[in-house]
């Protein structure tokens, strides 16, 4: 039994309308359980935008104390940028079904735009670093370990929209594509962030366990 309460102290933040397990959706609509496939995927976009944060705090604190050269700090903008297109993925993951028809493209829906500008970066930053021959361990600098744990958490998000998707939650389109494609933006940007600092990636297989074998540029680290 859902414990109810008759109020609650006055707070800006805190309604207390969740407090049964439930919460809202954009353009109204039934309230939906929070462990809802649709809550769950948007609140993993959420974890992401929370992630990245964490990431550009950390790349700026490095330029500032000298242990990134100053050009990294033009990637701050660049993650703040990607963390408001993961609330456009966000509003459109929360957007009740029967309101789809509302989705602008942008505001509150991926486009294909935004998918090709992620595409086009990632070839740029791509061709400017040495890849890796093998799998990685993250870990090298606080920023490059911050952008691999956001790419863990946008993978998860993406796991999430695709069982959303397949129950017919949420609307197909380009919102898969768009976080396939940042995921493997953030694991460049991670090797932009260690190769700045002069730092090479530590492989998976100690160097006395290659095994005669290597793996391609940590494909399951990408996708």
């Amino acid at each position: 039994m859902v414990a109810r309460r008759k109020g609650i102290a006055q707070s800006a933040v805190a309604t207390g309308r969740g407090d049964d397990g439930t919460t809202g959706l954009l353009y109204g609509g039934p309230r939906i359980s929070k462990d809802d496939l649709r809550a769950e995927a948007y609140g993993t976009v959420d974890e992401a935008v929370a992630a990245l944060g964490l990431a550009r705090a950390e790349l700026q604190a490095e330029v500032a104390e000298g242990s990134l050269p100053a050009t990294l700090a033009e990637l701050a903008p660049l993650i703040l940028r990607l963390q408001r297109e993961l609330f456009v993925v966000g509003a459109e993951l929360a957007t009740a079904t029967d309101a789809w028809d509302r989705l602008e493209d942008g505001r509150t829906r991926i486009s294909e735009p935004m998918v090709e500008a992620l595409e086009a970066l990632l070839a740029e930053l791509e061709a400017a670093v040495e890849l890796p021959r093998e799998f990685v361990v993250p870990g090298e600098t606080r920023a490059s370990a911050a952008l691999e744990l956001a790419r863990t958490v946008v993978r998860r998000a993406e796991r999430r929209v695709v069982a959303a998707q397949r129950a017919g939650l949420v609307p197909e389109g380009w919102t898969l594509p768009y976080l396939n494609r940042l995921a493997d933006l953030l694991w460049i940007l991670a090797r932009t962030a260690e190769q700045a600092a002069s730092v090479r990636p530590t492989p998976v297989r100690a160097p006395q366990d290659t095994g005669g074998r290597r793996s391609g540029a940590g494909r399951d680290q990408r996708g």
